[in-house]
């Protein structure tokens, strides 16, 4: 036998020794390990399995609140949202929370702003989510003419945010309706110059950049007409 292969075979009977010294000493911990690995494998299936049979269940009643919504009118369906919304998982819990206020704001607008408004203030959800909340609670307080409501749609219309579109279109209108035409034009002018704005709005825009053009509309009261004269006397007789 060559040298080479004696020292060969002594070195790999020398590594099964040391394998066997090691399997010995830790075995334990091997077969622990192993058995973790199996648990945490069977866990998280089981956990996964539950969240689909809750995410089901969710959307099974998910769609009977949208059929109330149809059928029973906005405070049924304001009352199985926010039922819904205290129970649901995760995504249905927000979509319910949403739907709900939406319901409230049909019959009570300042109801449902401030549902949006506890929306908006929810740190846990999505900062996309929040302005959208944010900008429903500012349409549901435009009319009651609630300074809050403007500040929140100028915060925004900022270049950066998602809704500014329809920000910058009902700041538009809220200016031009209280007569402010140098300060909607404006507004609109954000909008032109805007190249993401949606062709939809492009086309509203021709209409609004036409009306502040016009400026405030002048009505003069209609001058009274005179009375009809009396109709003359009939002749007398002739006797």
């Amino acid at each position: 036998m060559k040298d080479d292969e004696f020292i060969r075979e002594v070195n790999e009977e020398y590594r099964r020794d040391r394998a066997a010294q090691v399997w010995t000493r830790y075995s334990g911990v091997f077969i622990g390990l192993a058995v973790l690995v199996v648990l945490g494998v069977g866990g998280w299936r089981y956990w996964q399995h539950a969240q689909t049979v809750q995410a089901e269940a969710a959307s099974q009643r998910f769609d009977a609140a949208v059929r109330a919504a149809k059928e029973g009118g906005p405070q049924t369906a304001e009352k199985a949202f926010e039922t819904l919304a205290g129970e649901a998982p995760g995504g249905y819990r927000l979509l319910a929370r949403l739907r709900a206020a939406a319901e409230a704001g049909k019959t009570d607008p300042a109801a449902g702003a401030k549902a949006y408004a506890a929306i908006a203030g929810d740190s846990s959800v999505g900062a996309s989510l929040r302005d959208l909340a944010r900008l429903r609670a500012a349409l549901l307080r435009l009319d009651a003419e609630d300074p809050e409501a403007l500040n929140s749609l100028q915060g925004l219309a900022a270049p950066t945010s998602a809704f500014r579109h329809t920000a910058r279109e009902m700041l538009g209108l809220t200016a031009m309706r209280k007569g402010d035409f140098e300060g909607a034009g404006r507004w609109f002018d954000q909008i032109a110059a805007d190249r993401e704005t949606p062709q939809g709005l492009r086309q509203r825009l021709e209409i609004y950049v036409a009306l502040v053009a016009g400026g405030p509309v002048q009505v003069s009261e209609a001058a009274v007409p005179a009375p009809p004269a009396a109709p003359p006397p009939p002749p007398e007789a002739s006797r």
